[in-house]
């Protein structure tokens, strides 16, 4: 088996946790609507990004499998925040609920093509599987829109801090 450089290491040990992450946010929405906000529609908007969600946690996790990556160290933190996040956008209503995913999605979009623009001939099959990823969650980011996210008066700084705090999760999680 090859050697897996220390760039790739970094970009599946970040996805990893970044896909982990967007499944822990969806728990935790999925969490507030199964309990204490009750709208089916979005309930089955959520669910279905979900879905997307855990097929790219399942590729990232068999990655760091098979090519021997240790994930990174704050997992525990990052699946705390992530199901908090979830939760508390939900609490505030369906707007705050689909920004916090826009919010996510317009961070991981400019991340992932950014790796997809760093990954080399060798890493044909993962650069495939990034960019099919990316396209999803520009899917997801589309469906927050034509739900109802706004970046209007409070939800501008909700915006900010949201991406701001994906920003440091992937520079923490390359790296730790």
């Amino acid at each position: 088996m090859k050697k897996t450089s220390n760039k790739v290491e970094e970009f599946i040990r970040v996805d990893h946790a970044g896909e982990r992450g967007a499944v822990k946010i969806y728990e935790g929405q999925l969490l507030a609507l199964n309990t204490i906000v009750k709208n089916e529609s979005l309930r089955k908007t959520i669910e279905d990004m979900k879905e997307h969600e855990i097929e790219h946690c399942q590729f990232f996790e068999n990655e760091i499998k098979k090519r021997n990556i240790r994930p990174t160290k704050f997992l525990p933190l990052w699946d705390l925040l992530g199901v908090g996040l979830g939760f508390g956008s939900t609490l505030l209503g369906k707007k705050a609920a689909m920004l916090c995913t826009a919010s996510v999605e317009e961070v991981i979009d400019k991340h992932y093509l950014n790796q997809i623009n760093q990954l080399g001939p060798e890493e044909k099959e993962l650069k495939k599987k990034i960019t099919k990823f990316r396209q999803d969650e520009l899917d997801h980011k589309d469906i927050a829109y034509e739900q109802g996210a706004s970046k209007k008066g409070f939800y501008s700084i909700m915006d900010k801090i949201i991406k701001t705090g994906s920003k440091i999760a992937i520079r923490i999680s390359e790296k730790v």
